[in-house]
């Protein structure tokens, strides 16, 4: 008789998660995928109201979650507040923006606004979860909301893809630096992502057209389509992986 393998579960039952800038959009519906899946989600962001929103509406369809204020780009402030929880087994690191600009009206504020939050404070927070895993010793799961931008480049992007292309080097040496202590990291590459933030961009017929012809399965991504994606590199199911990217792009960089 043959015995077959099981699948490794995906069940989140018994962890505690952090997502960052989880007050709404990509971030929002990860807090979602991962309560759904079990797991105890600390959503935070720095509007006390749309995170506790969101941990409201967790709670009302059954599932475990709180809201935590947190200001990532206050690399001391964040510290001490995650020092002030139970360590966690996930982190999203979710939290970032974008100034879309030609390179030559690039400012030195534009720089550090996007590279001090999309990199800066993605460093900061995943070292602070991660001491908080190493000091607790059951291993985890760090997962970085990337971008398919990490991989190529665009124009009016310069500030972007050396954020996220950066955060694709730190990735893979975190990964390295972690691995003795059984802690992953991995990317999430998405494509554009139709949020409330980003979609008055797409009023714009010929900057959705330039998208659409770059996405070969020919229709924008929604934030639905990252939350398995979550929910697979939170949980057993990828305990290989890390130091690797998931790019979930349409076949943007397909090409």
């Amino acid at each position: 008789m043959v015995t077959l393998p099981r699948t490794p579960a995906f069940s989140l039952e018994g962890k505690r998660a952090l997502v960052t800038g989880g007050g709404r959009g990509i971030g929002a519906a990860c807090a979602a995928a991962l309560a759904q899946a079990g797991a105890h989600v600390i959503v935070s962001a720095r509007s006390m109201a749309e995170i506790e929103a969101v941990a409201a509406a967790i709670r009302e369809e059954g599932g475990s979650a709180e809201a935590l204020a947190l200001d990532v780009g206050d690399a001391p402030g964040t510290r001490a507040a995650l020092a002030g929880i139970p360590s966690v087994d996930i982190l999203v690191n979710n939290a970032g923006t974008n100034r879309p600009k030609p390179f030559t009206q690039v400012t030195e504020e534009d720089y550090d606004a996007v590279l001090g939050l999309n990199l800066r404070a993605a460093f900061f927070v995943a070292q602070a979860v991660a001491e908080g895993m190493v000091a607790a010793g059951r291993g985890g799961s760090l997962i970085h909301m990337s971008s398919q931008m990490g991989h190529v480049g665009g124009p009016n992007r310069t500030l972007y893809c050396a954020s996220k292309w950066g955060l694709e080097g730190l990735n893979k040496a975190m990964a390295l630096d972690l691995a003795p202590h059984g802690i992953r990291s991995n990317t999430i590459c998405p494509t554009f992502i139709e949020t409330p933030l980003t979609r008055p961009f797409f009023e714009n017929p010929d900057f959705l057209a330039s998208v659409l012809a770059k996405i070969k399965l020919g229709r924008l991504g929604r934030v639905e389509d990252l939350m398995g994606a979550v929910v697979f590199l939170a949980s057993d199911a990828s305990s290989l992986m890390t130091g690797t990217s998931m790019v979930i792009d349409g076949g943007w960089t397909a090409d």
